[in-house]
């Protein structure tokens, strides 16, 4: 038996109260204003990293497409 996949302590997403705390936490060392006034000046640069991360937010990530093609096989014997 494969001692991979399944349920495993630790796996999946973190539950919103260690993510609000996380976020909590954070907040009291980070500066909002500051962090948005650098995101400015990045994007002024030119920065295609910033500049990316802000219409994301703005905007939203654009959809995700994938061109799909199936190719059926003939048979090689036709009975």
């Amino acid at each position: 038996m494969s001692k991979h996949g399944g349920k495993r302590t630790g796996a999946g997403r973190k539950n919103k109260a260690d993510e609000l705390l996380l976020i909590e936490q954070l907040d009291k060392h980070i500066d909002r204003d500051v962090v948005i006034q650098k995101l400015r000046a990045l994007v002024d640069q030119g920065d295609f990293k910033a500049i990316q991360l802000y219409m994301n937010y703005l905007y939203g990530k654009p959809k995700e497409t994938r061109e799909v093609k199936i190719e059926t096989e003939k048979p090689i014997i036709d009975l």
